[in-house]
């Protein structure tokens, strides 16, 4: 189950802990978001078009049919739900009270591919890569491109969006995620199976970009990056082929963490913010570890 690269892997992960099945039967599941007060996982079974909702005491439950084939999802400090939508090509932020607004659809007056992973900055703003996965038959709505490139975008609180790496950058930008104290931006590429780091400037912009992690790919094992998350220690959790990937943030792998399907994301919760949750494939998983996320604004 569990593959140690690096002494700091036993500092993670118990290897006496297994990987958990929640639930199954879904098409492809995607964007685990944990509310931390309503102690529940929202996620998107996004071919089948449905949001689902996970807690201890009920299990799964429909949240929302249609879902506009949702992918990754995320809060913002005030609890509003942050969701990129395949089939509208959106990003979209969900109140409490269920109001919906469209936060960005356009850039130089063309529409999106189809918003794919978002995080939240502390000052307010928003991030999230642009592939064209929801133009594909299943994942999304099929339909012509507009763009013609994939991207990575910055919402300021003003509203105003900005590209912040250049165009041609990555093949298919996917999962991203802070380091803990916000100075670094991690982006990985499915399509290339690497991840990228970046600088983040005091004006939340992208700089000095390399290849941070490279080879995400295997000839034996399914899975390739896609959903990404950063724990409290600065570690990178990447789903990756066979599981789970974990680099320390020097870049050395740490580990790995096998998962009988391929994970497309995944995202810490429960009441001590212990359990990993993952959205591997028709299933849905947790593990409970030694790490924990680092603390992000709707967690505070």
């Amino acid at each position: 189950m569990y593959r140690k690269m690096a002494p700091k892997f036993e500092t993670l992960v118990d290897a006496d802990e297994a990987v958990r099945k929640l639930a199954d039967g879904f098409l492809f599941t995607e964007g685990p978001i944990w509310h931390p007060t309503g102690r529940y996982l929202l996620f998107s079974d996004m071919p089948g078009d449905v949001r689902r909702r996970w807690d201890a005491e009920h299990g799964v439950r429909e949240a929302a049919r249609p879902a506009n084939k949702c992918n990754g999802m995320t809060y913002d400090a005030g609890l509003n739900l942050i969701v990129c939508e395949h089939a509208t090509s959106c990003l979209v932020r969900e109140t409490p009270s269920g109001g919906r607004e469209v936060l960005a659809s356009h850039f130089e007056g063309k529409e999106l591919n189809s918003p794919n992973d978002v995080c939240v900055r502390s000052d307010g703003s928003i991030y999230f890569s642009d592939p064209w996965y929801g133009r594909m038959p299943g994942f999304g709505v099929e339909r012509p491109r507009a763009l013609g490139w994939q991207g990575v975008f910055r919402l300021a609180p003003d509203g105003a969006l900005q590209l912040v790496v250049p165009r041609d950058e990555f093949a298919m930008p996917n999962g991203l995620c802070f380091s803990p104290d916000e100075t670094r931006l991690y982006v990985n590429d499915t399509e290339r199976a690497l991840i990228r780091v970046y600088e983040v400037a005091a004006d939340g912009s992208l700089r000095r970009g390399r290849t941070f992690a490279e080879g995400l790919a295997s000839a034996q094992e399914a899975g390739r990056p896609d959903g990404m998350k950063c724990d409290a220690q600065g570690n990178v959790w990447c789903s990756g082929p066979g599981g789970v990937w974990i680099y320390a943030d020097s870049g050395e792998l740490a580990g790995r963490i096998a998962v009988p399907e391929v994970v497309g994301n995944l995202h810490w919760g429960g009441a001590d913010f212990h359990t990993l949750f993952l959205a591997a494939s028709t299933s849905l998983y947790a593990l409970r570890t030694r790490a924990t996320p680092h603390i992000e604004p709707f967690m505070r």
